[in-house]
């Protein structure tokens, strides 16, 4: 695909258009989906290893195990505020010297190398906390009367902006459009492509029998399609159109259509399986639209660029949250049973917004799609952030 960075740093007039025509756009719109001009920064209040609900009943190794995929990231850009590359080379080589099998080694190493805080937001120390998983479509690599849905590759003219390389108060801050006459334009909506504004550019990599089940991919990021032959196609996320998320859970609920309190991924899915074409026009209300990529490997990738872990990766807002952090989970599954865990912030989504506020990595398989589809509890969460110095540099600038 067509890397646009060499774009960006020779079109001078379409970088003065970013910094001075979209980034007040930005500003302006973008408040709902988690910008930091239209939410509040995390307060924080530093804590002991004894105040965190059930710390030292979790299994710390396979925390320590998700850690380790962060470790190449961590160690090739550092955490901003929190550490150089040369900082978590030492740390991740510290961590390495641990067999994923000691717990208690594990324990150890995280309450030497970093010190709790609990994490409030605007509502309190309470905040959401829901689920996600790696689905199984059926598909073809061929179009055919069964196999009519495209899964899209990223398309060679769609550019993603950082503006955090403009303006440093927008770290974390992308949008994406296409560039026509020199001047950056929104990209086609979910309703457009769906209507053919990608045919004829060959850029399907698969071909799936449902568009529903093509929908939940994209709010999943990843997934693993079987093909006819038996074997299966992994693909992941590989870009946005750069239009805002919105849940058509929300829309179902003001419609009276499911109540607050029965809303679920499985009450979505049974209402578009029933309402067709209803659920055509209610799925275009989602003006976001994903790409993916094939991928190789066992395990969908997140935002980091790892490997995910079933029940120790994290999604969080990374415009409040840097990836790689470990974070202590206190929530309910949807069983009702205590989930208490150390987790990873390793991914990211559209509709993971705010400073209490994520998204549990569940896994792949119809067991792990229950619990995501279900997964709607209320808890809170501890940020462990790395022992710079003595005085915990970082907290106050963060």
């Amino acid at each position: 695909m067509k890397n646009p960075s060499p774009f960006l740093a020779e079109n001078v007039r379409f970088l003065i258009f970013v910094v001075m025509v979209v980034t007040p756009l930005v500003l302006t719109g973008c408040a709902e989906i988690g910008d930091k001009t239209g939410i509040e920064k995390p307060e924080f209040r530093p804590v002991t290893f004894n105040e965190i609900p059930s710390w030292n009943n979790d299994n710390h190794a396979k925390a320590l195990a998700a850690f380790l995929k962060s470790c190449p990231s961590l160690e090739r850009k550092g955490m901003p505020d929190f550490g150089d590359t040369s900082f978590w080379r030492d740390l991740c080589e510290k961590a390495r010297r641990i067999a994923t099998t000691e717990d208690r080694r594990a324990k150890r190493f995280f309450e030497k190398n970093f010190y709790p805080v609990a994490v409030s937001g605007r509502e309190g120390a309470t905040g959401l906390f829901t689920g996600y998983y790696e689905p199984e479509l059926l598909g073809s690599r061929e179009r055919s009367q069964k196999f009519k849905v495209p899964i899209y590759l990223r398309p060679p003219d769609l550019v993603s902006v950082n503006l955090g390389r403009f303006r440093g108060n927008l770290n974390g801050q992308r949008i994406a459009g296409r560039v026509v006459n020199g001047n950056l334009v929104p990209y086609p909506d979910r309703e457009k492509i769906d209507l053919g504004a990608l045919m004829d550019k060959n850029l399907e990599l698969v071909w799936v029998d449902s568009a529903a089940d093509a929908f939940f991919l994209h709010i999943q990021g990843s997934g693993r399609i079987r093909l006819p032959d038996g074997t299966t196609l992994r693909v992941g996320y590989a870009g946005t159109n750069g239009h805002l998320y919105t849940a058509i859970g929300r829309e179902l609920i003001t419609r009276g259509i499911v109540s607050r309190e029965e809303m679920s991924m499985q009450a979505i899915r049974a209402w578009l399986s029933e309402n067709i074409a209803d659920g055509k026009r209610l799925m275009r209300k989602n003006r976001s639209y994903v790409f993916f990529r094939e991928l190789t490997g066992d395990a969908p990738i997140g935002a980091q660029g790892v490997a995910l872990t079933p029940e120790r990766s994290l999604a969080v807002d990374r415009r409040l949250i840097p990836l790689g952090l470990p974070v202590w989970i206190d929530t309910m599954e949807p069983s009702g049973a205590p989930f208490r865990k150390l987790m990873i912030a390793q991914d990211t989504g559209g509709a993971i917004v705010g400073a209490v506020r994520a998204d549990i990595f569940w896994g792949a398989g119809a067991k792990a799609a229950d619990r995501a589809g279900k997964m709607k509890s209320q808890g809170k969460y501890w940020f462990l952030f790395p022992r710079l110095s003595p005085k915990k540099p970082g907290l106050d600038s963060y």
